[in-house]
């Protein structure tokens, strides 16, 4: 069997998740039942640990096998390898209960950042943890192209009372929410626009406040305005 990405064509459903299953079997490896159909992606969900996998093919632009692994549906870890083999040792090493660092001891293409780890030892609560991920996206493909996003993400994170509340996204603007299970039914404070006439731009109830040259700016006033007590989510 051909490995690699090669010149195979992986638009057949299911084409990937049955070359992934032959790679791991030529490895002596088992994968658990593909979770889902998902047609060209091979999706995995290890027995009763919370641990997920996807794995996207080659294509639009992109040449290796796109790894990602999950906990819990929360991304811990991702990569990419043109070598199918690696791909689904690290499905089986991750499904099966495997550490992520144990995991990349293995399989050097997976990557993640020190919050990934930490969390995998101790979880973080929930408003802490979608910051986190949040922040982390700007590592990756298409949230890597927007730096004035993840400006206003990281402006508002390092402020205490919003750090504490829900963030929300929508088209890349940033909102608040004091309510942890549907936080858009909770907006609290102003709307953070990173793209608002090249400028970051302070919005409530559809009413312009200001537009300022910096996120930090736009996130102090949104503090400032914030009413008493706000907070924490919950």
């Amino acid at each position: 069997m051909n490995s690699g990405s090669g010149k195979r064509i992986w638009d057949d459903d299911g084409a990937l998740r049955a070359a992934l299953r032959e790679a791991a079997e030529e490895l002596g490896l088992g994968l658990p039942e593909p979770d889902g159909q998902w047609g060209r992606l091979a999706e995995y969900l290890g027995a009763g640990n919370g641990r997920g996998v996807v794995v996207s093919p080659p294509g639009n632009g992109r040449r290796t096998f796109d790894v990602r692994l999950r906990l819990n549906g929360t991304p811990l870890a991702s990569g990419g390898t043109s070598d199918l083999a690696k791909a689904a040792r690290a499905v089986a090493a991750w499904t099966g209960g495997v550490g992520l660092e144990e995991t990349r001891a293995r399989d050097s293409f997976i990557k993640y950042r020190p919050w990934a780890l930490a969390h995998e030892r101790e979880p973080f609560d929930k408003v802490e943890l979608t910051w986190l991920v949040k922040l982390d996206r700007i590592h990756s493909a298409p949230f890597s192209r927007h730096p004035r996003a993840h400006a206003v993400l990281a402006a508002a994170y390092a402020q205490p009372v919003l750090r504490a509340l829900m963030p929300v996204n929508s088209h890349y603007n940033l909102w608040f929410s004091s309510t942890i299970k549907e936080p858009w039914k909770a907006k609290v404070g102003y709307v953070l626009c990173p793209y608002d006439e090249g400028l970051y731009g302070v919005w409530s109830r559809g009413e312009l406040i200001a537009r300022t040259e910096t996120a930090e700016e736009a996130v102090a006033l949104v503090v400032a305005a914030l009413p008493e007590g706000t907070g924490p989510a919950s």
